[in-house]
């Protein structure tokens, strides 16, 4: 029978392996039959053709990585009224009717916001961009992989509440990225912290033997 020395190591390594297998993008990258798929079903909702062309591309060029949203947005003051929300609603709750699928959606598939803050000032810096002055809020949000961020914004509960999100924006920005230096990665803290722990309780064990 395995000792407690060995339980106490094992068990946690093999729940690291899972969730690192889990939230690691393993699929590789897209193929070109699944990059047809998407510009098929983009042409078929009527999207325009620079939208076509710029997700074609998008899709086209996946490394099977990660892939980080950068997102910049200002919400809109008296945002229109919509079913769900009703008359008077603020643009947070229609944010929020709009998250309510989002978070599910992407926490299922590995991708979670990675950084959400308020501005505490106007822009101080600006180049080339006009009506860039004023922002509410910076968020980053990580997907586990290009097909991911596809399988979330091509479900049709995407496409009814995708509406919420618009109308309660003045203005947004969004772009992808790789990240250059992220020392933010779930699982290099995971297995920081595993490790630490681990070794505090084996030094246990043995002081116990």
């Amino acid at each position: 029978m395995p000792s407690l020395r060995v339980w106490v190591w094992a068990l946690p390594i093999l729940l690291y392996a899972i969730f690192w297998l889990w939230y690691t993008p393993l699929s590789g990258p897209m193929t070109q039959n699944e990059v047809d798929e998407i510009v098929a079903a983009l042409e078929a909702e009527g999207a325009p053709p620079e939208t076509v062309d710029l997700m074609r591309r998008f899709f086209e060029e996946d490394d099977g990585r990660s892939v980080f949203m950068v997102n910049l947005l200002d919400m809109e003051d008296d945002p229109i009224e919509l079913p769900a929300t009703g008359p008077g609603a603020s643009a947070d709750a229609l944010m929020g009717h709009y998250m309510e699928y989002m978070y599910p959606a992407l926490f299922a598939r590995a991708s979670h916001p990675v950084f959400f803050g308020q501005a505490v000032n106007d822009s101080m810096d600006i180049v080339g961009i006009e009506g860039a002055e004023s922002w509410e809020t910076a968020a980053l949000m990580r997907y586990r992989s290009r097909r991911d961020l596809w399988e979330i914004s091509s479900h049709p509960s995407f496409a009814e509440r995708h509406e919420y999100k618009i109308a309660s924006l003045e203005k947004t920005i969004a772009f992808p990225v790789h990240p250059q230096i992220f020392f933010g990665d779930p699982r290099l803290i995971l297995f920081l912290i595993m490790i630490t722990v681990l070794s505090l309780l084996d030094n246990w064990v043995l002081r116990k033997r």
